[in-house]
């Protein structure tokens, strides 16, 4: 795992060790990075389930202004530790808990936000929910959910403008209701 783009370019990421651990695969964040490219400069964003980071750094590797960590997992949390110890100067803060405990502390909206539990749990689409419910997505804003099958339904004050599939991965991109969605 390695960052695609911007000043980190090629600056390998440390991972888990496991096959219970699915990092968002190099081709995947290149094609949803194409995709988001943007949107991603100055930008506010969430890396929800941040796991090692992987989503959250590659944006802050390519300008973004601020990104912020949240995993509930300790392992994690200090892979992301040890990735982030090798930024310089970026903007960012961690924390550790559960997603909604994550969103019902949130203070502003974000311009990027990305939804990536364990395919396991279903959560994503509450954690879409609750987004959307406390206007934490900005007019203008991308929110990504990535999960191994097709989005299917609404979420109430949200509009998926787009869905990709990479192999198993599929990532559902949803703006504000009655917003730009691009």
């Amino acid at each position: 795992m390695r960052v695609i783009g911007g000043k980190y370019r090629g600056m390998r990421l440390a991972e888990f060790k496991g096959e219970d651990i699915r990092p968002t695969a190099d081709r995947v964040k290149e094609s949803l990075f194409n995709i988001l490219a943007p949107k991603v400069a100055g930008a506010r964003v969430l890396d929800l389930f941040c796991g090692s980071g992987n989503l959250g750094i590659e944006c802050l590797s390519r300008g973004a202004g601020f990104v912020h960590f949240n995993d509930i997992s300790a392992d994690s949390l200090a892979v992301l530790k040890k990735n982030l110890s090798r930024l310089r100067e970026e903007k960012f803060s961690v924390s550790k808990g559960d997603w909604s405990a994550c969103l019902r502390a949130a203070k502003q909206p974000f311009e990027l936000v990305f939804v990536d539990p364990p395919y396991a749990d279903d959560c994503g689409i509450y954690a879409l929910e609750l987004l959307a419910a406390r206007g934490l997505l900005a007019k203008g804003g991308v929110a990504v959910y990535e999960r191994d099958r097709a989005f299917a339904g609404e979420i109430k004050g949200l509009e998926k403008f787009d869905e990709r599939r990479y192999g198993r991965t599929f990532l559902t991109f949803f703006a504000p209701r009655g917003g730009e969605t691009r």
